[in-house]
């Protein structure tokens, strides 16, 4: 669990020499973003990098985090690599398998039994290879990352897209697939395509019922699902260092919602004092030696459209309240327009529950926040309306708030608190409800919203604010209330109003613990066994997958043309399907269940052109496989938006799919295809989609000439004897294009362990 000052040493002694060298090639100041990204280059790439005419560029991260579900996968990768132990340091979190039915202790309890060979494993393969392992029950990764490995100007790869919660602490953290967490384990370069920068100026001061989640709220409702793809976004000024450290991990928690790489903060007191009231004082004090390289240059700040691809401003003193929804978090409504816009679209008024807490905003400071409101119901013998849950952030956090009364607080007002896992925001909710065909309406503080995302109900109409905002309307249980403008009927008949809430930034009496979780590795792993059951229908030994054939492709069958939204939780839900992330082959029978079919306007259905029936689109591509035919699935705008999962990519590339046409990709999910040797490419021109009929066979067209910038060419032969040819784009450079001819990048390192 110890963190390692040498290491973080080491990275603050490369800037002083590195920016000067940035400086001098690029001739201008420098943003914070570039300074870390510039500090963390391998060596080869320093001086193309320096001059941004650059496209993808290698980097050389300090850190490796991985959740449960996503570990199981990269370590299974990764066993393959041919290393003795990881090269950089990582850790393994357990926080995604444990579902939230009954309460925290009843949930652990049945979490360890169900789940115990994936945590053997895990717990098993993190001490062979020389992984940090923090058990079932230790809290949420991003939380347990902030307080105990994020460090000011680091840079750290983690499988979960909410990586980037540790920019709160000024650090560049990117969400990845497994097999790029895999690189970097086995010690190679890591990839990224180099970003656009977009500034956010913050002036003003929050007060009242404003929080910091709602920056981010506003933000995504500038900017959009897409807004932020390919970009890095940079927060500054006046309004950013009035911010709490955690307050801010909430904001860059949340930006995986608008697309971005990754969002950040600049070093600051804020961060200076979260470090120290977390047991690290060395690294607040080696930070503040090098302070001036942990912030962008104020000539980048005092003029930013000079600096930054696009600039934002929000004055956080106007700034209102927010609620995103439903169905998708940038559905931005300020507190006084949304109950107009509830009655005017028809959106169920009546709150049915109510939870706080998940990996965005679970800190102390949001505790206690949503503490006083609970308080207030409980004083003004206010009666809370809708179900409420509470679900903390880390053991730290727990243990901490529940010595200081709070979860008290809670169960007094009707709350029943969850154990520190991740539960309901990733769709690990036992939902208690009369009648799921009854469209309704629930808020969280969490940051997704997607529909079916967390209780696997289409008819949930899902909200996103902050949790003093949750709290107040789980106690009116009617979203039409304003907390900031109206009243409620007492059980004593009297109108009465709540005050606003008061929060702690940092806990009075520090942060207390009795067991935070940690298992640290063997230090001799050589003798340990990875267990793994070969008839365990959750874990599964990988195979290598097929190299190239190295032939342009012809006969390919259309799997699917989607529809509209395609997130990965269309292409690979989670939910009770988290149960087979380390068995790729069972986990294969949820791909694309989600997907609305463009033929039938229906989830899961697909003609088969073997038989001329309709069925399942795992079902229908198994037979595919069996006949040895490819297939392409054909998809909408941002298509794979939302979790890093790599199973969206593994999924297809397991059963046969060879390729996957889109009018444009989200970016992690376009990296994991190219990573297992998927061909991921867009039509160049978007109306060109509409040319895809239900019966084509498809030919794919230039491989045998495949290079970085060369389109290719897709030829559709239709059923009635016409046919359609099209371009198509890609973004491989010439190394992806090896990781596609090889069957897949992990191909690639194992070859090179070897020799």
């Amino acid at each position: 669990m110890a963190f390692d000052l040498d290491m973080i040493k080491n990275v603050y002694d490369r800037y002083s020499a590195r920016l000067a060298a940035a400086r001098n090639a690029t001739g201008k100041h420098l943003t914070l973003t570039e300074k870390i990204l510039y500090a963390h280059l391998s060596e080869g790439d320093a001086k193309t990098a320096f001059g941004r005419g650059v496209d993808y560029v290698d980097f050389a991260p300090d850190r490796v985090a991985m959740q449960d579900a996503t570990a199981q996968m990269a370590l299974l990768q990764f066993m393959q690599a041919g290393r003795p132990q990881v090269a950089v340091p990582s850790t393994v979190h357990c926080d995604h398998l444990i579902q939230a039915k009954i309460g925290a202790t009843e949930d652990l309890s049945t979490a360890k039994d169900v789940n115990k060979e994936v945590y053997d494993f895990l717990a098993s393969v993190s001490d062979k290879y020389g992984l940090g392992f923090w058990k079932p029950g230790a809290g949420i990764i991003h939380q347990v990352v902030l307080e105990n490995y994020a460090f000011p100007g680091g840079m750290m790869i983690g499988t979960d897209s909410h990586t980037p919660n540790a920019g709160g602490l000024g650090m560049i953290a990117i969400g990845v697939g497994g097999a790029d967490a895999c690189d970097v384990m086995a010690g190679l370069p890591w990839e990224l395509k180099f970003p656009k920068l977009i500034g956010v100026k913050l002036t003003g001061k929050l007060s009242g019922w404003t929080s910091a989640k709602d920056v981010i709220l506003k933000v995504a409702g500038i900017l959009t699902v897409k807004g932020g793809t390919g970009a890095i976004v940079e927060y500054f000024g006046e309004g950013a260092r009035s911010l709490s450290a955690t307050g801010k991990g909430t904001i860059c928690n949340m930006g995986a919602e608008i697309g971005a790489t990754t969002s950040i903060f600049g070093y600051d007191e804020k961060a200076a004092t979260y470090l120290r009231g977390t047991k690290r004082a060395d690294i607040a004090d080696l930070a503040d030696a090098v302070a001036e390289h942990l912030t962008g240059d104020p000539e980048v700040y005092a003029n930013p459209a000079d600096y930054f691809d696009q600039v934002i401003e929000i004055n956080l003193t106007e700034l209102e309240p927010h609620v995103n929804g439903p169905f998708t978090p940038d559905l931005a409504w300020p507190i006084s327009k949304f109950a107009t816009a509830v009655k005017e679209n028809g959106w169920p008024v009546k709150l049915e529950v109510g939870l706080i807490g998940s990996c965005t905003n679970s800190s102390y400071e949001d505790i206690t926040r949503s503490a006083s409101i609970a308080k207030q119901a409980i004083d003004k013998h206010l009666k809370t309306k809708a179900e409420f849950t509470i679900t903390p952030g880390s053991e730290l956090v727990r243990y901490t708030v529940d010595r200081d009364g709070y979860l008290d607080t809670f169960a007094a007002m009707g709350g029943v608190v969850l154990a520190n896992a991740c539960g309901p925001c990733i769709g690990q909710w036992a939902r208690h409800t009369d009648d799921p065909t009854r469209k309704n309406s629930i808020i969280t503080s969490f940051n997704r919203n997607f529909a079916k995302r967390q209780d696997g109900n289409p008819n949930t109409h899902a909200f996103v604010a902050s949790p003093e905002i949750v709290t107040a309307f789980a106690i009116a249980g009617d979203l039409t209330f304003n907390p900031l403008t109206d009243t409620l009927t007492n059980d004593k008949g009297e109108q009465v109003k709540l005050d606003e809430p008061l929060g702690i930034e940092m806990p009075v009496k520090g942060y207390a613990v009795e067991d935070a979780g940690y298992q640290a590795p063997a230090e001799d792993g050589s003798k340990v066994e990875v267990k793994v059951d070969p008839k365990s229908a959750r874990l599964q030994l990988l195979d290598p997958f097929s190299a190239w054939e190295g032939t342009d492709i012809f006969g390919l069958k259309l799997l699917i043309k989607a529809k509209g939204k395609c997130t990965t939780d269309h292409i690979s839900m989670a939910g009770p399907w988290l149960k087979f992330r380390g068995h790729l082959d069972n986990i294969s029978n949820n791909m694309l269940i989600g997907a609305i079919n463009y033929f039938n306007n229906t989830a899961d259905s697909v003609k088969n052109e073997l038989t001329g029936e309709y069925g399942p689109v795992p079902a229908t591509q198994r037979d595919y496989k069996a006949h040895g035919i490819g297939t392409v699935v054909v998809g909408d705008e941002n298509y794979g938006e939302g979790s890093s999962r790599e199973h969206a990519a593994m999924e297809p590339r397991h059963l046969g799919v060879r390729a996957i046409l889109v009018k444009s990709f989200a970016r992690i999910h376009e990296t994991n295809l190219k990573k297992q040797g998927m061909l991921g490419i867009t039509f160049a021109d978007a109306s060109d989609y509409d040319k895809i009929q239900e019966d084509d066979t498809i030919d794919i067209i230039g491989l045998t000439t495949f290079a970085p910038g060369k389109q290719l060419s897709v030829v559709l032969h239709h059923k009635d004897g016409s046919t359609d040819s099209f371009p198509v784009n890609h973004t491989y450079n010439a190394q992806q294009i090896e990781w596609f001819k090889a069957g897949g990048a992990l191909n690639i390192i194992r070859r090179q362990m070897a020799s």
